[in-house]
């Protein structure tokens, strides 16, 4: 007579949002997996649970996390899946909301609720698990988060009400996560918090990411460390003396900046001028020869003129950034702006973004030309096509330039470095070749 076998649980984790929500994911996961769950990461693969990870930034990533719930609220229905779980910012922000409008999943949690997420399946929350994240990032760069939450209060921003306070992890812990990413081959640390300049301040009484780019650079095995989100007001130029001391700490720093004008500045409570911008720009240049400059600007904040827009326009012609991104104002509620009108049409908003990223891009294209010829340390994340594709220290995955050599005249393996003559350039990418003995 044939037994009935039962069917071991496959979970299947969705991860919407920012690289802080990734590690949220892969701390899900760890757990998961240490309670002998079958798991998967953003995949194709039948599974019968899934917990969608949602973002609740701006309206767009709200739309897309709505739409992924339903889509998978849809699967359910038609009896795809067991259970269906929602976790993450948008599940933070507004659950009874969701809730109500679609019940079809299982359970809705907070953004600091792992512990009664894995309860509900009958998972434990193992503490002794602390550090040992299992990436989902290629095999040699992952993301550190030092610290969760934030205590500023831009006008725009609804992260504090989905994150909470800004909480700081002990220095010891951070270095114990990055002892273990190492002897897994990570090489590469791109260091992740809703603000890294206040890190420190909650548990030492001062900032201490200086202290911190220190013990992180000791670890064996990691050559780069990277800097993102980093908050210009107040911030402590200790850092760039790091910076330039440390070969380990990447010459490269994730400042967003979000507006130029000081009016609009004042509107968006950035705690910091126009001028004080420029003299850190300064600061950071005359200490760190070379480095690389990232920013964010947004554009269409209620109430900006063509005067103001045209202001932030030549900062940027003027502080020629490295990398630059833009956002859309989106009207969030329950945020400061929100009692402003949002008097910006959407056509309007996304005008002065494409003649921000016009500017930069002719920004972008001058400084890849002055690299042709140089030769680069470049780490390779990938094969695509008939090209290897890596970095070089002034570029962060998926969101800044890339380098491009060609496979069949060139040998590298993915993961490691490599030096790299640059031949090419265009506004975005940089075209190389191996340099002999690199």
């Amino acid at each position: 007579m044939k037994t009935k076998t039962l069917q071991r649980d496959k979970v299947n984790v969705i991860t919407l949002g920012c690289s802080k929500n990734l590690v949220d994911s892969e701390n899900l996961i760890t757990q998961l997996r240490g309670n002998d769950f079958e798991v998967a990461h953003d995949s194709n693969e039948e599974a019968n649970i899934v917990i969608v990870n949602t973002c609740g930034f701006i309206d767009l990533a709200k739309e897309e996390s709505v739409n992924t719930i339903l889509d998978y609220a849809e699967r359910k229905k038609r009896g795809e899946l067991d259970k269906l779980f929602v976790t993450g910012c948008l599940s933070q922000r507004y659950k009874d909301d969701l809730e109500q409008e679609i019940p079809e999943v299982d359970a809705y949690f907070g953004t600091l609720e792992l512990p009664s997420l894995l309860a509900r399946l009958n998972a434990d929350y193992k503490y002794e698990l602390l550090g040992e994240r299992q990436i989902t990032t290629p095999g040699h760069y992952a993301f550190l988060k030092i610290s969760e939450g934030c205590n500023r209060t831009c006008s725009f921003c609804a992260i504090p009400l989905m994150r909470g306070k800004h909480v700081s992890r002990p220095i010891e812990e951070l270095v114990r996560e990055a002892q273990n990413l190492a002897r897994f081959g990570v090489k590469e640390l791109i260091l992740i918090a809703q603000e890294l300049t206040y890190y420190g301040l909650d548990l030492y009484k001062t900032r201490e990411l200086p202290r911190l780019l220190h013990a992180l650079a000791d670890v064996e095995g990691i050559e780069w460390v990277r800097l993102h989100y980093a908050y210009p007001s107040k911030f402590p130029l200790e850092v760039f003396d790091v910076m330039a001391e440390r070969t380990e700490i990447c010459n490269y720093l994730d400042l967003p900046l979000q507006h130029a004008s000081n009016a609009v500045l004042e509107r968006m409570r950035r705690q910091i001028t126009r001028e004080e911008t420029l003299e850190l720009i300064a600061a950071a240049r005359q200490k760190v020869p070379g480095i690389s400059l990232r920013t964010t600007m947004l554009v269409g904040f209620p109430g900006e003129t063509e005067e103001e827009f045209d202001e932030l326009l030549e900062f940027v012609r003027h502080a020629e950034f490295d990398r630059l991104g833009v956002f859309q104002y989106s009207h969030e509620e329950d945020t400061r702006a929100y009692e402003l009108p949002d008097d910006v049409p959407a056509e309007v908003k996304a005008d002065r973004a494409n003649r921000v990223m016009e500017i930069q891009e002719g920004i972008s294209y001058r400084k890849n030309l002055a690299k042709v010829g140089k030769v680069f340390k470049v780490l390779f994340d990938r094969k695509e096509g008939e090209y290897f594709v890596g970095r070089t220290e002034g570029d962060s995955p998926e969101v800044d330039n890339e380098v491009l050599v060609e496979a069949a005249t060139n040998y590298v393996r993915i993961g490691d470095f490599a030096t790299v003559r640059i031949t090419d350039a265009t506004e975005y990418d940089l075209f190389g070749e191996v340099a002999q003995g690199g």
